[in-house]
Parts: C-alpha cells; sequence; structure tokens
C-alpha cells in the first residue's frame, strides 16, 4: 500500500488516539501519536507531518495553542480541530486561528479520515 501522508494524531485520551491512528493506517497513512501538545511541539524540532489532527482540551498547552505555534513554525501543515466541548465559540476559534477544519467529537471515525484526505 503506497503511503497517503503522515498524519500526527495528538490527544490525551489513549483511545481516540488508537482507533483514529489504526483507522489512518488502514486506509494508508502513517499515523503518530503524541499525547500532549508540548510532546508534538518538540518532534516539530525535527519533522512535519502532512496533517495534525489535535484535540482542544488537553493538560498542559490546549490544541489552539498547538495551532498558534504551528502556523508560526509549520504554516503550511493544515491542522484538523477536534473537541468534545463543541460550540460556536470554539470553531470560531479554530478557524480564525487557522484550522484547516474544526471536527466534534464523537465523530464517525469514516469521516475524519476522509478529512485528512481532503487536508493532504
Amino acid at each position: 500500500m503506497i503511503c497517503q501522508g503522515r498524519v500526527w494524531v495528538v490527544d490525551d485520551d489513549r483511545s481516540i488516539r488508537w482507533v483514529l491512528c489504526r483507522a489512518l493506517q488502514n486506509a494508508g497513512f502513517e499515523a503518530i501519536e503524541f499525547e500532549d501538545a508540548e510532546r508534538a511541539s518538540a518532534a516539530l524540532s525535527g519533522d512535519e507531518p502532512d496533517a495534525i489532527v489535535s484535540d482542544v482540551r488537553m493538560p498542559g498547552r490546549s490544541g489552539f495553542d498547538l495551532l498558534a505555534e504551528l502556523r508560526e513554525r509549520a504554516p503550511k501543515v493544515p491542522v484538523i480541530i477536534t473537541t468534545a466541548y463543541p460550540d460556536l465559540d470554539s470553531a470560531v476559534s479554530a478557524f480564525q486561528g487557522g484550522a484547516f477544519e474544526h471536527l466534534p467529537k464523537p465523530f464517525d471515525i469514516d469521516e475524519a479520515v476522509d478529512l485528512v484526505s481532503r487536508a493532504i
């Protein structure tokens, strides 16, 4: 299978990371897990993915903090923001911050994979 691209999944919920990474891998993506924004940020120093799927609410830095950093350090990398607390303010903040898309949880896994495909 040809690799469709490299995707970083940033979420403090291990089960969400596991399910999303497996679905992305089954669709031909290389999926790499990060449990928080700090680890993803550190990895950016030597690497750059084709797309990132990041939760908003995590211990430490938020997904919005990571999004702001990415707009500075890797502006061409599309970021899909996910949240279990969807509201209009969250969606607006995601788009104003430069997110490719805002994906409320719980999300359909096939929809998430399709969204990553479109982002790349």
